[in-house]
Order: C-alpha cells, then sequence, then structure tokens
C-alpha cells in the first residue's frame, strides 16, 4: 500500500498509513491492534484512524480528531475530551498514549511514536500547517449546511 495516493486534480495528496498499534488491557497487558491512519485534504484539519479495515466499505469503526491534536499530544498532553493524546512518561522514549472514550467505552493505546511523527511529516507534506484553509470550498461548506 502506498502511503501517499496522488490526485489528478492537483490538489494535495491523501496520506494512508498502516500502524499497528497496542490496545493496553486494565491489568496492563497490551494486544496488537492493526489500524490505518488517514488523512485527506478534503477535511485538512482531521486525522482519521480506521480500526478493523477488512477492506468492506463502511465495516471500520473510525474515529475522526484533530489533526494538531495529535500534533501537539506528540510533544505534551494535549486533548480534553474523547480523544486524549500525550508521550508515554514512564521513560518509553518511542511510545505515544492515546485514549479514547464514548459512552460505549474507553481505550488506552499506544503507538510507536516514530510510526505517528512519520504519518504526521506526510500530512504536513500534503498540506502544512495555516495551508489548511486553501485545502476547502468554503462556499460548497457553507451550501451544504444551508441545504441539510
Amino acid at each position: 500500500m502506498s502511503p501517499v495516493t496522488p490526485r489528478s486534480s492537483g490538489r494535495p495528496a491523501d496520506v494512508e498509513s498502516p500502524v499497528d498499534l497496542r490496545l493496553v488491557s486494565p491489568d496492563g497487558d497490551a494486544v496488537a491492534l492493526p489500524v490505518v491512519l488517514r488523512y485527506s485534504a478534503d477535511d485538512p484539519f482531521a486525522v482519521t484512524v480506521a480500526f478493523g479495515s477488512s477492506g468492506e466499505p463502511g465495516s471500520d469503526v473510525q474515529w475522526v480528531f484533530a489533526r494538531e491534536l495529535l500534533l501537539a499530544g506528540l510533544e505534551a498532553p494535549s486533548g480534553d475530551g474523547d480523544v486524549r493524546v500525550w508521550p508515554a512518561a514512564d521513560g518509553r522514549p518511542d511510545t505515544t498514549c492515546v485514549a479514547l472514550s464514548s459512552p460505549d467505552g474507553r481505550a488506552l493505546l499506544e503507538a510507536a511514536t516514530s510510526d505517528l511523527r512519520a504519518f504526521v511529516a506526510r500530512t504536513l507534506a500534503a498540506v502544512p500547517r495555516g495551508g489548511e484553509s486553501r485545502c476547502m470550498d468554503l462556499d460548497a461548506e457553507i451550501g451544504h449546511l444551508l441545504t441539510a
């Protein structure tokens, strides 16, 4: 799978990267959990984590959150809602923690910081910080809101 999917329209490329997370149980054991990280210039402020990628459209469980939250969480604790990201505090230099919570439950995940940094670097190459608004068609978005 190619990490960058080119677009013929001249718009920035989408970024997709398979990553192995670890789902940490309450007793401290961890289970490998393959996911796909996705970034699209169509939604330039967000990243998506797709769990259970079976190849069937719509079969994944997806969490969408701000790219900026992921960027900030690589350096220091970030987020206060359903998604929180922070560097591991126990001296593991290549570990980033991600906590997800919903009415259905909570999950603590660990990821290799180097994998997350590589993904974020590709998203920044596609759409640099501050360039997100140039990717959005605000007239179309407003039109969509008004007709919904």
